[in-house]
């Protein structure tokens, strides 16, 4: 599970030595929460394939990547094409999203289905995938217009957990909340792909 030592990765300078301890100390509990989170999905929705992805950042020649994610989709060559799960870590939290982000061919779509949607007030919004910024469920409605009208806007909602709550928490509590967070997005989701 996620420690200080998965947090730490981020302030080792340069890429190459980001990108080790990135794969050593982050990508094995991508891989171990995400073969939960595929048993998990698979046993919800039988009839469809479901894919892990972690990034690998290969595109990278210079600046070491400022955060790092995996993401599960039923698409097996990418995620970024439609509606995904995604769990991330930036240096002060962690992140289990809905995402949808760079540009989804169902965009205006996604954005209709959640008119009027009201999300758990532990929840929290992104519009950056980019950023390390999120806002309060409250301004959900605000990042969901914004996603519907400007086309570079991005639209990703889950909840976070700081460096604190790994700290203080078992490990095995800290991997029910996420279990959790991802059985409570599952309608939303529903709600996506139907």
């Amino acid at each position: 599970m996620f420690n200080k030592n998965s947090f730490n990765v981020f302030k080792i300078e340069g890429l190459e030595p980001r990108m080790t301890a990135i794969k050593a100390d982050i990508q094995p509990i991508f891989q171990s929460l995400g073969e939960q989170f595929l048993s998990l999905l698979t046993e919800r929705y039988p009839k469809e394939d479901f894919y892990l992805h972690i990034a690998q950042h290969i595109r990278r020649t210079a600046n070491a990547p400022e955060n790092t994610w995996s993401a599960i989709s039923t698409q097996k060559r990418g995620y970024k094409m439609e509606v995904h799960f995604q769990l991330g870590i930036w240096e002060n939290y962690v992140f289990l999203y809905l995402s949808m982000i760079d540009q989804p061919k169902d965009k205006l779509l996604y954005a209709e289905k959640l008119q009027g949607v009201k999300l758990p007030e532990d929840f929290v919004v992104s519009n950056d995938h980019t950023k390390p910024e999120f806002f309060d469920a409250s301004e959900f409605s605000k990042v969901l217009t914004r996603f519907s009208k400007v086309k570079k806007a991005e639209l990703e909602f889950g909840r976070i957990w700081s460096t604190q709550d790994f700290e203080e928490n078992t490990n095995e509590k800290m991997i029910n909340e996420m279990v959790d967070t991802l059985t409570q997005l599952l309608p939303f989701y529903e709600k996506l792909m139907r």
